[in-house]
C-alpha cells in the first residue's frame, strides 16, 4: 500500500509538471508465410515474396515476420504450419494449392489463429482463402498470341491439370482465337509446379511441333529461356520476366500480392482482422499484363489496352457466350456466362485446345 501511494504521488506530479509517462509500445503482430519454393525461383514464390517485402516496408516494426521456404506439399507441410502456429504466429499465409488440407488440418487445433490459403476451394471460420484471376491477363496474353503467331500453333506448358491451370489454357485460348479463329494451342503436362528440366523439354517439344509462342502455368523462366534460343516467343508467368530473354519476351501475366498482403496485416496490427474469402482480379489490382514488348505492333498494344479497359469495368467476362468446347459442342450461348463456381470447377478444354484433359 505504501508502495503505491508513493507511485501515485509521482504520477501525480508528474502531471503538475506537464510531463506523461512513457506508453507501453504493444509488441508486435507476429506474421508467417510458407514458400512451396524459393524466391530464386523467379515466378510464383518471387512474387509472393515481393509482396512480403511490400508489408515489412509498410509496417516496419509492427510486425515479426517468418518466412519458411522450400515446403513440400505433404506431410512437412502440416509440420511446418503446425509449429508455426504453436510459435505464437497469429496470422499464417500458406502460398501453394497443395497446403489446402494441411492448412485446414491445422486450422482446427489453432482456433484462434487466423490462416490464410492460396488459391484453394476450401475455408472455415479461421481459414480464408485468396486467389488471383490469373485468367484475365492470359486471356489479353492470349490476344498478343493470335496476333502475333505465324504459325497459328501456341503452346502451353502446364503443371497439374487442376481447375485453376485448366481455366488458363482455355482463356489464353479464347484470347487468341478472339483475333485468329485459326489457331490451336498444344499442351504438355509436366505433373510439377517447379521443374526447369522438364519445362524447357516440354517446350522444346512444343517448338519442334510447330509452336512459335510459348505460355505457361509453371512456376520457373526455363520456357521463356527455351523460346529465345530457339527464336520463337513467350510470356513471363507469376513475375514480370522480361529481363530474362527480353527479345522473346511479349509481356508477362504477373501476380500481385502486395497491396493484398498489406491491406490483411494492417488489419491484424489494428485488431481487427480480415475474416473473408478474395479472389481479385485486374479491377482490384491483384494480377495484370506487364512489360509489353517495344517491338509489338500499336494497334496489337491498343486491342488488348481496350480489352483490358473492358474487363476491368465488367463489360467483357473472359467466360461468357458464344462459347464451345472442344468437341463443337456449344456451351455458353451470346448473353450467358459462368459464374465464380463454374469457374472454379472448370474440367474441359474450349475450342481450338488439341490434346486430351487428363484425368
Amino acid at each position: 500500500m505504501k508502495f503505491l501511494k508513493i507511485k501515485l504521488a509521482c504520477v501525480a506530479a508528474m502531471s503538475l509538471l506537464g510531463a506523461v509517462p512513457p506508453a507501453l509500445s504493444a509488441p508486435p503482430v507476429k506474421v508467417a508465410w510458407v514458400y512451396f519454393g524459393t524466391p530464386g525461383d523467379g515466378g510464383w514464390t518471387f512474387a509472393h515474396d515481393l509482396g512480403v517485402k511490400t508489408v515489412k516496408k509498410e509496417l516496419g516494426s509492427a510486425i515479426e515476420t517468418t518466412v519458411v521456404e522450400n515446403v513440400p506439399e505433404n506431410a512437412d507441410a502440416e509440420r511446418v504450419i503446425r509449429d508455426l502456429a504453436a510459435k505464437g504466429n497469429q496470422y499464417i499465409f500458406t502460398t501453394s494449392f497443395g497446403y489446402m488440407e494441411q492448412t485446414l488440418k491445422v486450422g482446427k487445433t489453432f482456433p484462434k489463429v487466423e490462416f490464410y490459403h492460396n488459391t484453394g476451394f476450401k475455408s472455415s471460420p479461421n481459414v480464408h482463402t485468396y486467389n488471383s484471376r490469373m485468367y484475365e491477363p492470359a486471356y489479353l496474353a492470349g490476344i498478343i498470341a493470335g496476333r502475333m503467331t505465324k504459325s497459328n500453333v501456341l503452346g502451353y506448358v502446364a503443371s497439374f491439370p487442376i481447375p485453376e491451370v485448366v481455366r488458363n489454357i482455355n482463356a489464353y485460348t479464347m484470347g487468341a482465337r478472339s483475333v485468329n479463329p485459326k489457331v490451336k494451342t498444344k499442351v504438355v503436362w509436366i505433373s510439377s509446379w517447379y521443374d526447369p528440366a522438364k519445362e524447357r523439354q516440354a517446350a522444346e517439344t512444343m517448338i519442334g511441333q510447330g509452336a512459335d509462342m510459348l505460355m505457361q502455368n509453371t512456376d520457373s523462366s526455363a520456357t521463356l529461356q527455351a523460346a529465345a534460343d530457339k527464336g520463337v516467343f513467350a510470356f513471363g508467368w507469376n513475375s514480370d520476366m522480361a529481363a530474362v530473354a527480353p527479345k522473346a519476351h511479349l509481356a508477362s501475366v504477373t501476380q500481385l500480392w502486395g497491396s493484398y498482403y498489406v491491406n490483411v496485416v494492417k488489419d491484424a496490427v489494428a485488431g481487427k482482422p480480415f475474416k473473408g474469402n478474395v479472389w481479385g482480379g485486374m479491377k482490384e489490382g491483384m494480377n495484370g499484363l506487364s512489360s509489353l514488348n517495344a517491338s509489338l505492333p500499336a494497334s496489337v498494344k491498343k486491342e488488348v489496352q481496350d480489352k483490358q479497359a473492358e474487363i476491368v469495368s465488367g463489360k467483357f467476362k473472359v467466360f461468357s457466350g458464344p462459347m464451345k468446347l472442344q468437341d463443337g459442342s456449344t456451351k455458353l450461348t451470346a448473353g450467358q456466362s459462368f459464374t465464380d463456381a463454374d469457374i472454379d470447377s472448370i474440367k474441359f478444354y474450349v475450342e481450338g485446345v488439341e490434346g486430351q484433359l487428363p484425368n
